[in-house]
Formats: C-alpha cells, sequence, structure tokens
C-alpha cells in the first residue's frame, strides 16, 4: 500500500474514532463500549488542565491509558504479523506485542490531538458470537463521506478493536503487508530491528 494511502487510513479512522455521534437506541454492546472509551479520550483532549505544551507527556499517558480500554493490541499484533507468528516463541511474541503497541501509539496518538471536532455517523452493528463489526461514516470538513468499520472481538465482558477498516481497506492487512515484506527481503530481525529504531511508522498524513 501506498504510504500516502497508509497515512490517510490511519488519521480517518482515529478521527472517526474521535468524531463519534449519538448511537441509535437499538446499539449494542459492542457499540456502547466502544462510545464510552471515545467520549473518555474526548475530555481528555478537551480538559484545559491538559491543553499546555508542558502537559503533553502526562496527557498522552492519558489517553493511552483509556485506548488500552477499547484496543486488543495482542490480537492486532498477531494478526499483524500473519503466518510469521506461529514460529515464534512466547518471549518473542511478547517482545513484538510491545514494540508493535508502541508502533501504533505512535502513529495514532499524534493524530488523536489533531481532533477538531468532525462528526461521523453510525451505520449499524453486526455480531457473530465474539466477534463484531460497528459501522460508521465519517463526515469531513468538506462534506464527504468515508466508510470506516470497526472489527472487534469479544474478551470475557469486553468488546475490544482488533482491526479498523476504512473505505474496504484493512489496517492490520495494511501493517502485515509491510512486515511480511521486510520479513521476506531481510528478516524477522531486521523487522524488530527497525521496529526498535522507530523506523516502521505511519508517515505524515497528507492534507485532506
Amino acid at each position: 500500500m501506498p504510504p500516502r494511502l497508509a497515512a490517510r487510513l490511519t488519521t480517518v479512522a482515529v478521527a472517526g474514532l474521535l468524531a463519534w455521534a449519538p448511537a441509535s437506541a437499538d446499539a449494542g454492546a459492542p457499540t456502547d463500549q466502544l462510545r464510552t472509551a471515545v467520549e473518555q479520550m474526548v475530555k481528555i483532549l478537551e480538559d484545559p488542565a491538559l491543553k499546555a505544551a508542558d502537559k503533553e507527556k502526562e496527557r498522552r499517558a492519558a489517553i493511552r491509558r483509556e485506548a488500552e480500554t477499547v484496543f486488543d493490541f495482542g490480537e492486532t499484533a498477531k494478526r499483524a504479523l500473519g503466518r510469521h507468528w506461529q514460529p515464534l516463541a512466547e518471549k518473542d511474541r511478547q517482545e513484538f506485542t510491545s514494540l508493535f503497541t508502541d508502533l501504533i501509539e505512535r502513529a495514532y496518538i499524534s493524530r488523536i490531538e489533531r481532533y477538531s471536532g468532525e462528526r461521523v455517523t453510525y451505520t449499524g452493528e453486526s455480531v457473530e458470537g465474539a466477534l463484531a463489526s460497528v459501522r460508521t461514516r465519517f463526515v469531513t470538513k468538506q462534506g464527504n463521506e468515508i466508510p470506516i468499520d470497526y472489527r472487534m472481538q469479544q474478551r470475557g465482558d469486553r468488546w475490544l478493536v482488533y482491526d479498523v477498516v476504512v473505505e474496504g481497506v484493512s489496517l492490520i492487512n495494511n501493517y502485515r503487508t509491510q512486515f511480511d515484506k521486510i520479513i521476506q527481503t531481510s528478516s524477522y530481525a531486521e523487522l524488530v530491528r527497525r521496529l526498535k529504531a522507530a523506523e516502521v511508522a505511519a508517515p505524515a498524513a497528507p492534507k485532506s
């Protein structure tokens, strides 16, 4: 996937998450839990006590804690690595999950902080066993509508996001393609090196 498209997907996915509009009366548990976490993140962004430049570290830590209540980073990491996950020893899986979580947080948190009140329309929810999809349409400032689906998996009494699909393109698949290319052309060790060096990340988002 071209870097500019990858950046756009990440930006729209984050903006769509924060631009959550009131849900319809028949919204189910996945939608309700996602919306609750979103509302908390918006409160953090709008908190006057956390807006100062010297509060950036504190603000980002608060956003990170809230994100961890709605995102299943372990499941996302496993799916993003694809077929290369199975051969890994447990300690290597834990290391990759930690590095991948750092990557996601770097890519997302800076974009979360750019939230400026855009809106999204809730369009539906489907649940099949322990899997769910929350469907939305993100409305840009220019009035364009972009479909965004949040794929969720049930963990106990919680529903957690493991993938975001923007205009039919999965963020997990995007990362999987990048990771697979690095491993195939070099090695898994090289992928780990790049993750540690923060050389694998979404580039700056293009202007919409």
